[in-house]
Parts: structure tokens; C-alpha cells; sequence
């Protein structure tokens, strides 16, 4: 009787499909709206003009990342659903030639001809069509393409990020919109890539460092743009 021993594994990679899309939307909505909130300020100076522009911020990123996300991945997802339909005929139709296939890709990994042509007869015994999606085309349950969750989540973690800045400039002072969107909006950038580099097992310090300095760049090129096109007086 062969005994195995059971240890717990947890990897990340079963997190990358949503997690990208989290991240990137938090991100991009604490950016783009403070950004823009940063910018409105400096040419306006006008309480309702700021309003007016983060709300709309917040709405239309939020769809707009909702929509990009579900387009781009649905058309990974149907590049997926194509390959595995191929796939399914080519084993039907050339079956041979498939074993062929998944024990030459065995071989390349390390395993010698006769072994890899009984792990390729066996995996195909069990589930052919699963075992090409694996190896051969690199689709796994894991990596699969979800349009909807990726969606659900872009558009979520975007309005969830642009209500920071939107929320700060609310409830300051006009005179210190500018400073307070800024500082709140770079520690949450902060935050932000710590806690996506923890949860997909990365260093958190780069990650962190990144964001801050894409962030506080958008923020005084906008607010460089805003004072060139607006004044006090406007």
C-alpha cells in the first residue's frame, strides 16, 4: 500500500484572474479621479465643478472598466473555446498523431520515450481532451478566461478606488482639495500595491514604489494642465 503524506499548499496563482482585474480598477480609480478631481481644482476652484467631475469620473470608469474588462476577456475566452473545439475534432479524427503529440511534449519535459508514451496513453484514457487543453494549449481551470467575474470585479474595485479621492474632496476645505486628494490618494496607492503584492505573493516594496510613482505623476501632470487652462478667477 503506497502512503502519501499530505502537506498544505497555497499558491497564488488561482487568484490571478480576478486579482489583476481588482487591482488594476482600484488602481485606475484612485489615479483617474483624483487625477481629474486634482485638475478640475486647479483651473476651477468651484465645489459643484468638482462634484460634478468626480461623480461622473466614478460612473463612467467604472462602466467603462466593466466593459473593457468583459470585451477582453471574452474574446479570450471564446480563442479558448475555438482552440478546445479544434482540439476535440483533431482527437477524434487523428488520434495517433495526438498521442504522438502529447508524448513528444512529455519528452521535452524530461520524461525518457517510453515513459512519456505511457503517462500520454493513460492521461488520454482518462480525459484526452483535458490533457491537450493542459498541456499542449495551456488552458487549465485555473487560468480560464471569465468574462463576467472579471467585469463584476473591475468595475467594482474602480468605484471602490475613485470614491477615496471623491470623498476627501467633499468634506475639505476648497483651499486644501489639491493637498489632501494628493496625500490621500498616494497612501491608498500605497496601500493598494502592498496588499495586491501580498496577495499574490510578491514583494510588496516594488509593488508599492510602482504605483506612488505612476500615481503622483498622473496627479501633477493633470494638475499642471488644469493650471494652464483655468485660473482662480474662472
Amino acid at each position: 500500500m503506497i502512503r502519501y503524506s499530505r502537506h498544505l499548499e497555497r499558491h497564488q496563482v488561482g487568484r490571478l484572474g480576478w486579482l489583476r482585474a481588482a487591482v488594476l480598477g482600484a488602481n485606475d480609480g484612485i489615479v483617474s479621479t483624483a487625477s481629474l478631481i486634482v485638475g478640475v481644482t486647479t483651473a476651477t476652484y468651484s465645489s459643484y465643478s468638482i462634484w460634478v467631475a468626480g461623480v461622473a469620473a466614478l460612473v463612467a470608469g467604472a462602466m467603462s472598466m466593466a466593459a473593457g474588462e468583459y470585451v477582453s476577456v471574452s474574446a479570450q475566452s471564446d480563442t479558448e473555446s475555438a482552440d478546445l473545439a479544434r482540439e476535440k475534432l483533431e482527437l477524434t479524427e487523428q488520434t495517433a498523431s495526438e498521442q504522438d503529440e502529447l508524448t513528444r511534449i512529455y519528452q521535452g519535459r524530461g520524461l525518457d520515450p517510453e515513459l512519456a508514451r505511457k503517462v500520454a496513453l493513460q492521461l488520454m484514457a482518462h480525459d484526452a481532451l483535458g490533457a491537450h487543453a493542459r498541456d499542449e494549449l495551456g488552458i487549465s481551470e485555473t487560468s480560464k478566461a471569465r468574462p463576467l467575474q472579471a467585469a463584476i470585479a473591475s468595475a467594482g474595485s474602480f468605484a471602490s478606488g475613485a470614491a477615496l479621492p471623491l470623498i476627501v474632496a467633499l468634506v475639505v476645505p476648497l483651499g486644501s482639495v489639491v493637498v489632501s486628494t494628493v496625500i490621500a490618494s498616494l497612501l491608498a496607492l500605497v496601500v493598494l500595491g502592498f496588499l495586491s503584492a501580498r496577495l499574490g505573493g510578491a514583494p510588496a516594496l516594488p509593488a508599492a514604489l510602482r504605483v506612488l510613482v505612476w500615481g503622483g505623476l498622473a496627479m501633477a501632470l493633470t494638475a499642471y494642465v488644469g493650471s494652464l487652462l483655468g485660473s482662480p478667477a474662472t
